[in-house]
């Protein structure tokens, strides 16, 4: 596939399962489509599919967003039944999303995973959840309160301690201490699951108040960070996702950039 010198990098988002009416829908926040733009790329969402197509999308995108949900990873995939039945699944997401992930990192193709997005990832390389974070003793209530309007729901929520000399430490490196406190950022918070056992090789970059992993990487894959809050919340006012997207947008025309 031929790519134009000035074109933007191309990022694929897979699409979510949803019923809207009586009729199955593949579905994208507009957030995270803006977030993309925001960081000079052109966003493609792609719904589930075979996996020859799925290896085969890896030739021309030059980059991977793993998008929140309201979902879960169906824990089948860690050896655990099912906590809570009420809560919503997306089998046909996670059938197209976990082998993405682990071709997408031997490839070296630049990845940014948020909330579900990073949990998708300690799956997929062999990790395991917390179904339910606010049960397990020390640990806080992340979840959000949707009976809030939607900016306090999205509000800063609380702190994360940045692991030094990792990725987010370099990403976010300089911020004014208006923004970044030394080691501390303030993020939001919107989950009820959570990294319980991280996956082989995997290096934590952040960790809440009460220790849960609030994002991660995979050292040696080429660009990649995993977040648990949501950075792509009104992203353009917020310095540490302006960053963040920043850094992702970067790797993504580096990598196009080599590709070609």
């Amino acid at each position: 596939m031929a790519v134009r010198n000035d074109s933007p990098p191309l990022v694929l988002l897979p699409s979510c399962q949803r019923v809207l009416g009586r009729h199955p829908f593949h579905v994208v926040g507009r957030k995270y489509v803006d977030a993309i733009r925001m960081a000079g790329a052109m966003p493609l969402m792609v719904p589930g599919g075979r996996p020859e197509e799925l290896l085969s999308t890896l030739d021309f995108i030059d980059g991977v967003l793993l998008t929140g949900s309201p979902s879960n990873v169906h824990p089948s995939h860690f050896d655990e039944p099912v906590h809570n039945e009420e809560l919503p699944l997306d089998p046909v997401r996670d059938a197209w999303t976990l082998p993405l992930i682990r071709a997408a990192l031997e490839r070296g193709v630049p990845l940014l995973a948020i909330c579900r997005g990073l949990q998708e990832v300690n799956v997929a390389l062999g990790g395991s959840l917390h179904q339910a974070v606010q049960e397990q003793p020390g640990h806080m209530d992340h979840r959000g309160d949707d009976s809030l309007p939607v900016e306090q729901e999205y509000g800063l929520a609380h702190p994360i301690h940045i692991e030094s000399g990792g990725t987010l430490d370099r990403v976010l490196e300089g911020l004014p201490a208006s923004v970044r406190d030394g080691t501390q950022v303030r993020v939001n918070s919107l989950h009820g699951q959570g990294v319980k056992q991280l996956a082989p090789g995997l290096r934590v970059e952040a960790r809440a108040p009460d220790g849960i992993v609030e994002a991660f990487s995979r050292p040696g894959a080429g660009f990649n960070l995993c977040m648990q809050w949501h950075p792509e919340w009104l992203a353009h006012e917020n310095p540490v996702s302006q960053r963040i997207f920043e850094a992702f947008g970067l790797a993504c025309r580096a990598h196009r950039e080599a590709r070609r």
